[in-house]
């Protein structure tokens, strides 16, 4: 995902700067050029050859080491890199940087960076919640900097507060949301349904179906990647919260509806991937109740609402709305036919019993369906499958 990238991790003297390196080792899997610069004060909590050791690339400290492949370093990775992480950042870094302070290796090469600077406070909470830093992060975010905000909780001085600075994951998904992928989608609301819903028969039963929300989410995250703003309707399940997307968790096919139209009048796209339990418990009376020679109860059903029919007959003007289909047999006669009948512009259709597909897997082979065309993919990751539907919505707006 990032190759072809570099980064610039900028790492100050903290006792956080350990999470730095398998930072460092989780880019470089993904292909990514890192190269990394210390501050001395951070040489005291972790030492450079960690680095060089994992990213291939010299570590630099000192502003005028002559032992280097360019002449002048700073603004040589200040002209490579494609966005410059600091963390974890001291606040004397942060203080350098709000005032224009360039003294040493860190602060001269962030001076000279024109890509996104990315800066993560870590510190003594009383260090942290100082009017002066406080007021130096402010300037540095009207400058254009990106600040992450730390976590709360029992720091290495033994005090309890906010300074104590993100999990790993944390900062590389910050980095890969500003590098990843163009930003081609920048300025866009995409609505995305992902997961199954419950129906309740009775207060301990109900019915549901296999989805486990993996597609719905690779394609949230996907439009994420690719600059639009996300609103994420989203089943139970198992998988982790899509960063920087917004997760409206619901449970019956009622909850997504209602979700679903409560958030897509300001929806440039709607892409429903969820599997929606078809059936809903009747308002029955108790002679209409069937009983099994077990004694199991069998309830009349009827149908919930149909969502993506009913955003198909209400669209916004400039809307483009894409379904799934889950197709056993006739897959492509089928899904034609839902296409038309609902309204929408395209749907994506796969076949259940084909191997690697459909719920509960990683990779999917699907076809999408427009009015004027077919398009046939073969097996490849969902991650895959949610860039390639999102470069069909985008080609056909």
């Amino acid at each position: 995902m990032l190759k072809d990238k570099t980064v610039v991790l900028g790492v100050t003297g903290s006792i956080a700067a350990y999470k730095i390196a398998n930072l460092a080792s989780m880019l470089v899997k993904q292909h990514c050029d890192v190269h990394v610069i210390m501050t001395r004060n951070a040489t005291n909590f972790i030492t450079p050859i960690t680095f060089e050791t994992l990213t291939g690339n010299k570590c630099l400290v000192e502003t005028f080491d002559r032992n280097f492949q360019f002449h002048v370093a700073h603004v040589s990775l200040a002209k490579k890199a494609d966005v410059m992480l600091i963390a974890p950042a001291s606040a004397n870094i942060i203080g350098k940087l709000a005032n224009g302070i360039a003294d040493d290796m860190l602060s001269t090469t962030a001076m000279a960076c024109k890509c996104k600077i990315i800066v993560s406070p870590a510190m003594n909470t009383n260090m942290y919640t100082n009017r002066v830093v406080q007021h130096n992060i402010d300037r540095l975010k009207d400058f254009g900097f990106e600040i992450i905000e730390p976590d709360s909780g029992f720091l290495a001085c033994r005090d309890e507060g906010a300074g104590k600075m993100p999990s790993e994951e944390v900062l590389f998904n910050h980095i890969i949301r500003e590098i990843a992928c163009e930003k081609d989608m920048s300025g866009l609301k995409v609505l995305v349904t992902a997961g199954p819903t419950q129906e309740s028969l009775d207060p301990v039963r109900y019915i549901t179906n296999h989805s486990s929300g993996k597609m719905g989410y690779e394609i949230a995250r996907a439009a994420m990647l690719r600059g639009a703003e996300v609103i994420l309707v989203s089943g139970q399940t198992h998988l982790p919260e899509v960063p920087f997307v917004k997760t409206i968790k619901i449970k019956s096919a009622e909850d997504m509806f209602i979700a679903v139209t409560s958030n897509s009048d300001d929806a440039d796209i709607i892409i429903k991937a969820a599997a929606v339990a078809d059936y809903k418990p009747a308002s029955v009376s108790d002679d209409k109740i069937k009983k099994s020679d077990s004694d199991d109860m069998f309830i009349p059903l009827d149908r919930t609402k149909d969502i993506i029919k009913h955003l198909g007959e209400n669209r916004k003007p400039g809307q483009f709305i894409c379904g799934f289909s889950m197709e056993t047999r006739d897959m492509i006669e089928n899904s034609r036919k839902k296409l038309e009948k609902k309204n929408i512009d395209m749907i994506v259709a796969n076949n259940l019993k084909d191997s690697g597909a459909g719920f509960g897997v990683d990779t999917n082979v699907v076809t999408i369906i427009t009015r004027e065309e077919m398009i046939e993919f073969d097996l490849m990751s969902k991650e895959k499958v949610a860039f390639n539907i999102l470069n069909e919505i985008m080609a056909r707006r």
